[in-house]
């Protein structure tokens, strides 16, 4: 085993599929410009941004995306990116990113819910918020259960390996919700304030319809880099080690007869 360990911290680093960094770059452009039109869409025709007023509702959306959608894609797309660094400051920078969009979604909630209770407004009846409400709690639970096995240093190797599968699919399907949930927020905020002028192509339904395709396009590049199966980053030398440790330890093999 200790050869076998040596011989893979010895070998060259991993090199990056040639088309990953035009595909990131990419998907970070969408990104930008997607949080850059939200705060030009909310400036421009809603008023700006402001918490102790009338103004407090619209700190909701921005939040929303800058947390949800963009800071969680981003988190997602670690793995991706930083392919040759320890796994541990991966594994780092992942929950700290997941953490930034986890507290900047909360003051969004807050917004909304305070804002709702000064105007005497219902709360959680629109598909939308209902939406909200179970990506807000499923994203919470996804990254609390993530620390505990990924983290947190007491969790056994075999339990990893068990989760993971899950842990992956679950943070791919509640970013694609976030990003649904946002659609959906954006078609009711434009009903809500344009109501029949919408259809008569007022400039700020225009900018709001160029924000849903930002939103939808950013969602579908952050997928595809996450599901090609030949970007993923590659196995470590002491993830390999663990790997062969865990086999040895469930079908009773040794490492040299691999």
């Amino acid at each position: 085993m200790s050869s076998l360990c040596l011989s893979m911290e010895g070998g060259a680093a991993a090199s990056t599929p040639t088309a990953l960094p035009y595909y990131v770059a990419f998907s970070q452009l969408l990104g930008l410009t997607l949080v850059a039109m939200t705060g030009a869409w909310l400036g421009l025709y809603r008023g700006g941004i402001a918490w102790e007023s009338d103004l407090q509702f619209n700190a909701h959306p921005l939040c929303m995306v800058i947390g949800l959608v963009f800071l969680q894609g981003d988190a997602l797309l670690v793995y991706r990116v930083f392919r040759n660094e320890a796994k541990r400051t991966t594994k780092v920078l992942h929950g700290l990113l997941h953490v930034f969009a986890l507290v900047i979604a909360l003051v969004g909630l807050v917004a909304v819910f305070d804002y709702h209770r000064k105007k005497g407004y219902a709360d959680l009846y629109s598909l939308h918020s209902w939406c909200g409400i179970l990506v807000f709690v499923l994203y919470f639970v996804q990254w609390l259960v993530g620390f505990s096995f990924f983290l947190f240093p007491g969790a056994p190797f075999s339990l990893r390996s068990r989760y993971r599968p899950q842990h992956i699919f679950f943070g791919a399907t509640i970013f694609l919700l976030s990003v649904g949930t946002a659609l959906l927020g954006l078609k009711e905020a434009l009903l809500f304030n344009l109501g029949d002028k919408y259809s008569a192509f007022e400039p700020e339904g225009v900018l709001a319809n160029v924000l849903g395709l930002l939103l939808a396009c950013f969602g579908g590049a952050v997928l595809y880099i996450l599901t090609r199966a030949d970007w993923k980053r590659p196995s470590q030398a002491e993830e390999q080690a663990l790997s062969m440790d865990f086999k040895t330890l469930t079908e009773g093999d040794s490492p040299g007869s691999q």
